[in-house]
């Protein structure tokens, strides 16, 4: 084998190796621990120092009391997140009703606000939800 050739392999197995991670890294937008970010359904971001990302994956009900209306109760509207990290996803439901946070691992996620806020005369597309997050230790 020549010497050219040699120092060719060892390069192509150096460089394919240095690819290689047990921890995924970040690939999309990211947010410090303690920072409030905002996604639309679908959306995503990595949690920074963390091998943590979440999901807005949609609101599953809204029965919060319109605006524009005089209600007894306050109501709740339920939203649904996926929380990944390292291959591992798990689902979890925020409540505005409460807005009592969950945990996942050493992280507390909560739920900041929710909009739009509802009127009694337009509904709400499902696509224009926006949930503001923060996730803490």
């Amino acid at each position: 084998m020549t010497r050219r050739f040699s120092v060719w392999i060892l390069a192509t197995a150096v460089l394919a190796l240095s690819g290689c991670s047990t921890s995924r890294q970040p690939t999309g937008p990211t947010a410090a621990l303690n920072e409030e970010f905002t996604l639309a359904p679908g959306g995503r971001m990595w949690i920074g120092g963390t091998t943590v990302s979440l999901q807005f994956q949609h609101v599953d009900s809204d029965s919060r009391c319109p605006a524009d209306a005089i209600c007894v109760l306050g109501g709740d509207a339920v939203v649904r997140i996926g929380v990944e990290e390292n291959g591992r996803a798990t689902g979890y439901e925020l409540h505005t009703g409460t807005m009592a946070p969950v945990r996942h691992d050493d992280l507390v996620i909560s739920l900041v606000a929710l909009a739009p806020y509802p009127f009694s005369a337009r509904p709400i597309a499902p696509s224009d939800y926006r949930a503001t997050l923060r996730v803490t230790r």
